[in-house]
C-alpha cells in the first residue's frame, strides 16, 4: 500500500497505545488518538500532560518505546521524512524569514518541500488564507502575529497535504484574528485535512473543533463531540472537564 492509497474510512492519524517519553521520565502513558479526513481534534491538559510531545510524536522526534503512530498509513518512526511529507505545521511562533515577501516565503518552503508552485497557486493561496494582494510583496518583518499565521495557512494550502498539526495556533491573537483563523481552519477541513491543534484556548476549541479531547497523565481521559447546535459544546461543562484535568494532573 503506497502512501497515496490509504482508504479513506481509516484515519489519516492514529495513535495506538503509544508510551513514550524522554530518558528516565514517561509522558505518554497508552495514549491512543484517532483523526480521520475532515476532522479537527482538539487536545487540551495542563502543563506536562502530554500534549507537545504528541506533536513531537507525529513528527518523528520521539519514538513510542511501545504502541504505533500512523500518518496516512506512514509510521514517522521509521520513515520520518515520507511522514513528514504528509503534514503540515505551525508552531506557537511561525518561523518565516523576515527578510523576504509573503510570496517568496511560500514560494522557498514549498522548494524545500519538493514541491513546485507557479505565480498563480501561490497568490491564490495567500488570498484564500485572507491576506490582500497588496501585502503578497511586502517583507514578512513588518507582519503582525495574525498575518504571519495567515502565511503559514496560506503554506498549508499551497501544499495540498492530508494533515495539518497546530501547537497553541491562537496565542497572542486578539478576538478577531481568532475568529478569522477558525474561518481558514474550517477551509482546510472541508477540504478533507486532518486537523489536530493542542491548546490551551477552551473557547477558541470549542469554536472550531468537531472534538476537544482532555489529556491527564499522558493519556486521553475524556473525549467531547461538538453538537448539531449553534451552540456546538455546552462550554461551562467543557470548563469544568478543563479544570477538573488542571486538577488530577
Amino acid at each position: 500500500m503506497t502512501e497515496h492509497s490509504f482508504p479513506a474510512k481509516q484515519p489519516i492519524l492514529d495513535i495506538r497505545e503509544v508510551i513514550t517519553g524522554y530518558g528516565d521520565t514517561l509522558v505518554l502513558n497508552g495514549l491512543s488518538l484517532a483523526i480521520h479526513a475532515g476532522e479537527i481534534q482538539a487536545l487540551l491538559g495542563a502543563n506536562g500532560a502530554g500534549k507537545t510531545t504528541t506533536l513531537n510524536l507525529l513528527l518523528g522526534f520521539v519514538r513510542p518505546r511501545s504502541g504505533q503512530v500512523y500518518i496516512n498509513g506512514i509510521d514517522p518512526a521509521t520513515n520520518p521524512t515520507v511522514a513528514r511529507r504528509q503534514v503540515a505545521y505551525i508552531p506557537e511562533n511561525v518561523a518565516l524569514y523576515g527578510h523576504l515577501t509573503a510570496r517568496e516565503n511560500i514560494a522557498y518552503l514549498l522548494d524545500l518541500a519538493e514541491q513546485s508552485a507557479d505565480f498563480s497557486v501561490i497568490s491564490e493561496a495567500l488570498t484564500a488564507a485572507g491576506l490582500n494582494q497588496d501585502v503578497h510583496d511586502r517583507r514578512i518583518a513588518g507582519f503582525s502575529k495574525g498575518m504571519r499565521q495567515k502565511v503559514a495557512i496560506a503554506l498549508a494550502l499551497a501544499r495540498h497535504v492530508p494533515v495539518l498539526l497546530l501547537d497553541e495556533p491562537t496565542s497572542g491573537l486578539d478576538p478577531l484574528a481568532t475568529m478569522e483563523f477558525s474561518r481558514l481552519l474550517g477551509k482546510l477541513r472541508d477540504r478533507g485535512v486532518a486537523i489536530l491543534m493542542v491548546t490551551h484556548d477552551l473557547l477558541g476549541a470549542a469554536d472550531v473543533a468537531d472534538r476537544i479531547g482532555f489529556l491527564r497523565g499522558g493519556r486521553l481521559v475524556e473525549q467531547v463531540s461538538a453538537g448539531t447546535g449553534v451552540e456546538r459544546f455546552d462550554v461551562s461543562a467543557l470548563h469544568r472537564h478543563y479544570l477538573n484535568a488542571e486538577a488530577l494532573r
